[in-house]
């Protein structure tokens, strides 16, 4: 039982995927406040056009 604990606290694997985990969520998160922000000023640049068509 105790080897097994041992080898269970050098493997690195579990490590290495929570790490792995961790970057994936942060890129998330950039990655929606980045396309949030361009969704906003898209829609903000779309207006602007919008009122410049006659009837628009």
């Amino acid at each position: 039982m105790g080897m097994s604990w041992l080898r269970v606290m050098a493997d690195r694997r579990g490590v290495t995927a929570l790490e792995y985990a961790l970057v994936a969520g942060a890129l998330a998160g950039f990655l929606i406040a980045g396309f949030t922000t361009l969704a906003g000023d898209l829609h903000t640049a779309l207006d602007a056009v919008a009122a410049l068509i006659p009837g628009g």
